[in-house]
């Protein structure tokens, strides 16, 4: 599936201002929040509607709703600070947290949470990571999703590096690629250059 670039010059307003090491946590967060509504609302473009009559102050008319239901899986920790911008456009959207870290020796996802029930109650997950590095942990989270049974799956992330693309579309080749930037390169810490640091640091006020 392809890689979707934004160009809308709210988006790469905000990204430069997300980047800025200037920039304190709290607008950090906010940064986060609105940037993740703007990539989701490009990311949704494509979900299935169905015809429905609704009736106004005048007559009937003619309209569409959702077909399919909506899950948000947010890989902790600094997937959480997207959440609520994609919520305030679908607020009936379930949200399912799945923790995967990246061991800082091995740069290899470990998976510490998952509480999804047994079986799936939607039809599309948008994975929720506002980096995209060396993909380890959306591969793990796209295969747990798999296994799980959801088989309509979207990334949607802010920055990444080529490494972690070629990663997540050789395990998924199926799964469209949402984002903000791609930057140039990975360090040997396994961190997107120029990026903008760590997001869960700097979302938290931990760094």
């Amino acid at each position: 599936m392809a890689v979707h670039i934004s160009n809308h010059p709210l988006i790469q307003h905000k990204l430069s201002i997300l980047r800025c090491v200037d920039t304190e946590p709290k607008k950090f967060r906010q940064l986060i929040k609105e940037l993740a509504g703007l990539l989701t609302y490009e990311a949704t473009a494509d979900l299935v509607t169905a015809p429905v009559t609704v009736r106004t102050p005048l007559e009937d008319a003619q309209c569409f709703e959702l077909k399919e239901s909506i899950g948000l899986v947010p890989i902790l920790r600094a997937g959480l600070g997207m959440v609520e911008g994609v919520w305030e456009l679908m607020p009936s959207s379930e949200v399912w947290h799945i923790g995967v870290y990246r061991d800082e020796k091995t740069l290899k996802p470990v998976q510490y949470y998952n509480k999804l029930p047994i079986e799936p109650r939607v039809q599309v997950c948008l994975v929720l990571d506002p980096m995209l590095a060396t993909g380890g942990s959306a591969v793990a989270t796209c295969d747990i999703l798999k296994n799980w049974g959801v088989t309509k799956i979207k990334f949607v992330g802010l920055i990444a590096a080529p490494e972690g693309i070629a990663t997540l579309q050789k395990a998924h080749p199926d799964v469209p690629i949402h984002l903000a930037a791609v930057d140039s390169h990975l360090n040997e810490k396994g961190y997107i250059v120029p990026g903008l640091g760590d997001a869960g640091d700097r979302q938290f006020g931990t760094g």
